[in-house]
């Protein structure tokens, strides 16, 4: 396998709302991904005025064997319409998988709702995938992605989704003081900010700490 192909196992492609009420959820899968040791991947991370943000994820998908992909968010915006991203950068993952080159063609996706047959009345196209859903809980985000790892790739040893729940809200109640030591505010918590946070605070653990 080469160096590519090595890097882009490891990368995952996270698809989800970026708004304040659905930050637990956001935060979770990014912790879960860390934790799993892969890397998450999102249109967040640069922010190039040459580059747009479509060409932006186009390039993060083509990088990423690996996809989640929250479709939950589906209502209406205060002017009466609802936000379209989501489905849309699944669709752009989907379309990989299907017409794309030998790599892409072994793309793997996690496609989340709230209900697990909530979609079927807003995006019927997708009937047939196996839909997994969190209830709006970051225990079951937790739980779902790890299942999902363990699919993807058989003979990794991870730890269990109760572990990894429990370090979760350890990382959660922790979070405020590493904020306040960077002199960061909460709503100024960039997606890199996030990642190099959760990779520092993970670093900082023992191996008992984290089997605990």
């Amino acid at each position: 396998m080469n160096r590519h192909a090595q890097t882009a196992r490891r990368q995952v492609f996270v698809n989800c709302p970026f708004d304040a009420a659905y930050r637990p959820l956001f935060h979770a899968i990014v912790f879960t991904l860390k934790v799993c040791d892969y890397e998450p991947r999102s249109a967040l991370e640069a922010d190039n005025a040459v580059e747009t943000r479509f060409e932006k994820i186009v390039r993060i998908i083509r990088g990423c064997r690996l996809g989640i992909h929250d479709i939950s968010r589906t209502e209406s915006s205060p002017d009466g319409l609802p936000r379209f991203n989501m489905p849309l950068e699944l669709g752009l993952f989907l379309g990989a998988a299907k017409y794309g080159r030998a790599d892409q063609r072994r793309k793997i996706a996690l496609v989340l709702d709230r209900e697990r047959f909530r979609f079927q009345r807003y995006l019927s196209d997708i009937a047939g995938q196996d839909i997994r859903a969190h209830d709006n809980k970051p225990e079951n985000i937790i739980h779902e992605i790890r299942k999902w790892l363990v699919a993807v790739e058989s003979g990794q040893k991870l730890l269990g989704g109760q572990a990894i729940a429990k370090l979760y809200h350890a990382f959660q109640a922790q979070l405020p003081l590493l904020l306040s030591e960077l002199k960061l505010q909460e709503d100024e918590v960039e997606f890199n900010d996030l990642v190099l946070i959760i990779t520092n605070w993970l670093a900082s653990l023992s191996a008992a700490d984290r089997a605990n």
